[in-house]
């Protein structure tokens, strides 16, 4: 049970705190008339957005139900902290912003009483490991808007580094900004790591987080040697087609007891930790795209840094480009992101479809000036552009920039870091 000298302890602590936050770049509807839910991996930063919201609005009500204050609060006492922030500052909370509300137990109850009354804009956030996106559908129905959070942009990146992006205008501060984004593929934008020196200690640590705490833990994983080395090899894996016979094809050959519908079984539930995706094949029949092989990309690069043996950039650049066109579906909800592939080999690395047309075809490619694997790119996206009759067709690469045609196509072609800043 709550005690009334804590609450009121915990809302002015909090009306003094003061730490530096970084400006996100996710833009939520903060007057809309739905329950706005906030979902993302560990250790992306919820708790400083939902705080920084808290900041920028008036009459808001910031609990963290991570606070010891609040942890042992009922979901029916939730009424009491507000009727005491009425008591202490005068005035009803328009917003009511809910960290961590997983903590509260039957939380939905309440979210969904003071959602009827009309009185509050709800903006919830939630652990990956105990409130998935589709749980929140679930126990919301009709009545929530989900978004996702995810570890820094490049953008984000270079303003947490104090990067005045006006100031880089030459060759020379184009070659400073691309040595930026080589440290940003490797280490990734997780906010601890980029603020910390201690960069592949914290990396360690949440690879293990979210291995045992978002996995195991959560899904009550029995096979704990089959769990390990699925993880393992996801992420060793990432920016690669996998399926489940080639993955366990190789747990056989490693000696891991486990049988296929086990294998499929928590490949599935290893991407509800919402720390891996997996991309589908584009086809036009619904069934297919649904079925493997599929893609594997992880929430942030940096956490290939302890399973890599060497830099592959050209793996590392199609990651990061995934991540950026999954924030844009933030903003564009009937955006869909796939790639395409034939019986032949030959691949695009991102089919942007948005509604029943395909808006954009994107191949990510680090050396570009090698003729074969131009000629390899180049001919995959002229196929795909016939077939799936898309003109919009880009080539994302490391410093290669201009335009040309091909077999009366026009392709362009943009540096990596030129395309993220813009």
């Amino acid at each position: 049970m709550i005690k009334r000298e804590n609450i009121i302890d915990y809302l002015k602590e909090y009306e003094k705190l003061n730490v530096k936050l970084i400006e996100r770049e996710l833009k939520i509807p903060l007057d809309s008339n739905f329950i706005l839910s906030i979902i993302g991996p560990r250790r992306v930063g919820k708790t400083y957005y939902l705080y920084s919201i808290s900041k920028k609005v008036n009459n808001a009500l910031y609990l963290n139900f991570e606070d010891s204050r609040l942890a042992e609060a009922k979901y029916f006492e939730i009424r009491d902290i507000i009727r005491i922030f009425i008591e202490v500052y005068g005035k009803e909370p328009k917003y009511l912003l809910l960290d961590e509300i997983q903590n509260i137990e039957k939380w939905e109850i309440i979210v969904r009483e003071l959602y009827d009354l009309k009185r509050y804009k709800i903006i919830i956030t939630g652990s990956s490991s105990k409130l998935l996106s589709r749980e929140i559908a679930t126990q919301l129905r009709g009545r929530t808007l989900s978004f996702l959070l995810l570890p820094f942009s490049f953008r984000e990146y270079l303003r947490c580094k104090n990067i005045k992006l006006k100031r880089y205008k030459s060759k020379d501060d184009e070659s400073k900004l691309k040595n930026l984004l080589r440290n940003y593929l490797e280490f990734g934008g997780f906010p601890d790591v980029v603020l910390n020196k201690e960069k592949l200690k914290i990396l360690r640590e949440y690879s293990d987080l979210v291995l045992f705490r978002d996995f195991v833990e959560r899904h009550k994983i029995k096979n704990i040697e089959l769990a390990r080395f699925i993880h393992s090899f996801v992420i060793q894996n990432f920016s690669r087609e996998i399926s489940i016979k080639s993955l366990f094809n190789k747990i056989k050959v490693m000696n891991v007891r486990a049988a296929k519908d086990s294998i499929y079984e928590y490949t599935t539930k290893l991407e509800d930790t919402l720390f891996f995706f997996f991309l589908r094949r584009f086809s036009k029949k619904l069934h297919l795209r649904e079925t493997w092989p599929k893609k594997i990309y992880t929430c942030d690069t940096g956490l290939s840094k302890i399973f890599r043996f060497s830099p592959d950039y050209g793996k590392l650049m199609e990651n990061v480009v995934f991540l950026e066109l999954l924030r844009k579906t933030n903003e564009k909800p009937l955006m869909e992101i796939y790639y395409w592939k034939d019986y032949q080999q030959r691949e695009v690395d991102f089919v942007i479809k948005e509604g029943l047309r395909v808006k954009q075809l994107i191949q990510v490619c680090y050396d570009i000036e090698d003729f074969n694997t131009k000629e390899r790119e180049v001919k995959s996206l002229i196929k795909v552009s016939k077939l799936l009759k898309c003109k919009n067709l880009l080539i994302i690469t490391w410093d290669f920039e201009g335009n040309e045609k091909f077999k009366g196509e026009n392709i362009r072609f943009i540096p990596l870091w030129k395309w993220l800043l813009s």
